[in-house]
């Protein structure tokens, strides 16, 4: 009789990059810490992580990513200031960040790729499997990815990533998974990866996204990965080791995704995921959608 997996509880978010799509904004401000609404890019992310029963968070940081830890830390002088005015709704909303999670952080040093950036988790996952989720993916609370991934992880065993069809001029934007069909809806043997291939020698319509639920046998296929595409140390590139010899970690397996996601990744579809997300919002979405009917049918026209 074999033993049961062991249970995911701990998540790596890394949170290192430069943010230079958004300059000027993240000279100083880490992109991680620009407002999707009324909280920052990184709040959506933890929630997530806690919603799927990921307690144990470790972020990657670097330079200038103080304020990523401030914000997940007690501000006792905010709290105390709210408390005096009374203003018990907006010290509901300042303490929300405290607790979410036991939160972890560690430098990455060199920015040398998500592969470097996940093998910087190490000392801190030891031998356990572990989740990885991406900044730039905000994945709606309503469509629970990462619970069916750390499900089929326990189902099939090795590591599990998100995937997403796209459309096949899109694909060069993206790692490209080659696919073959399991037993379960919604669910592939990814038995091969490539990184950003052109749209002539994309394997599939495949792309993954900002989601992993990783083997600990990873870092020991990171360690010994050359540097690939643009010099870093690609997790591609060791997924598709473990892909291809299931002894360093696998079988690797993918979980379609079909649900609501916002990328944050990119100036356009960043002010997309805004007017998505305020237009949904009890509290703000009425009015919201009505100025937005009003600019959409009398305002706009005068722009084109």
């Amino acid at each position: 009789m074999t033993s049961p997996r062991p249970r995911i509880t701990k998540a790596v978010i890394p949170a290192a990059g430069l943010g230079t799509r958004f300059l000027p904004a993240t000279k100083a401000t880490p992109k991680e810490m620009l407002p999707v609404v009324d909280r920052p890019a990184i709040q959506y992310v933890v929630e997530e992580a806690t919603a799927a029963g990921l307690t144990d968070v470790l972020m990657i940081t670097g330079r200038n990513k103080r304020p990523l830890e401030d914000h997940f830390d007690r501000n006792h002088e905010l709290e105390e200031a709210l408390h005096r005015k009374g203003d018990d709704e907006r010290l509901s909303f300042v303490q929300e960040s405290n607790d979410l999670a036991t939160m972890h952080y560690v430098r990455q040093g060199d920015p040398k790729g998500l592969g470097h950036a996940v093998l910087c988790a190490a000392p801190h996952v030891g031998d356990q499997p572990f989740a990885v989720l991406l900044g730039d993916d905000l994945i709606d609370p309503r469509d629970p990815l990462l619970t069916v991934m750390t499900e089929v992880r326990q189902e099939f065993g090795g590591s599990v990533i998100a995937l997403l069809e796209v459309a096949p001029e899109q694909i060069h934007l993206y790692g490209c998974a080659v696919v073959e069909p399991v037993d379960r809806d919604g669910v592939r043997r990814v038995t091969g990866l490539v990184e950003k291939p052109s749209t002539a020698d994309a394997p599939s319509n495949y792309a993954v996204i900002g989601r992993y639920v990783l083997d600990p046998g990873v870092f020991e296929v990171l360690r010994k990965t050359p540097p690939g595409r643009g010099g870093e140390i690609q997790l591609t590139d060791a997924l598709q080791a473990m892909a291809a010899d299931p002894s360093l970690g696998g079988p690797v397996h993918g979980v379609i995704f079909t649900g609501r996601r916002y990328d944050t990744g990119d100036k356009g579809d960043y002010l997309r995921s805004i007017v998505r997300l305020a237009a949904e919002r009890p509290d703000l979405g009425p009015d919201f959608r009505a100025w937005l009917r009003h600019y959409v049918a009398e305002e706009l026209p005068r722009l084109e």
